[in-house]
């Protein structure tokens, strides 16, 4: 199973409630250009409508830009594929205010290209801080292993 994108801002932004997997509808030259690593998640997030869930903001940049028609849109909204229920779950979760739907990763099963989304909560400022002092000190931890 390769990644082809990560959005690790999100990651670090927020806090990570639940997890979906969802397919994801792509024209033939976004799926070379995903396959190819091109794709970048930094900025996206999901809204569910008319029953619909649909990617927002990811960038895929065309294949090969010479060859791709005329109103092709690398920010066009993409169409995410779930089940009834899980359409259901994220839509009732949408309503509440604090909680936002992002995308996390985008890798292949198979021959499928799946988008990793999750329900999200934002960290506040000290969150964020507690996060890069256990990470430092993680750090610090492995190079006074190393050295010994």
């Amino acid at each position: 199973m390769a990644t082809y994108a990560d959005n690790r801002k999100a990651r670090f932004d927020y806090e990570i409630l639940e997890k979906y997997e969802a397919g994801i509808e792509l024209l033939g030259v976004e799926v070379k250009s995903v396959r190819g690593g091109r794709m970048l998640l930094e900025g996206a997030f999901v809204i569910v409508r008319g029953g619909e869930a649909f990617l927002i903001n990811a960038y895929i940049p065309p294949f090969q830009p010479q060859n791709v028609f005329a109103d092709y849109d690398p920010l066009r909204n993409r169409k995410l594929l779930l089940t009834k229920k899980e359409i259901a779950a994220l839509a009732g979760s949408e309503r509440n205010k604090s909680l936002t739907i992002a995308p996390i990763a985008v890798y292949n099963k198979g021959k499928k290209i799946k988008v990793e989304i999750a329900l999200v909560r934002g960290k506040k400022k000290r969150d964020k801080r507690e996060d890069i002092k256990k990470r430092e000190v993680g750090r610090e931890l492995r190079r006074m292993m190393k050295d010994r």
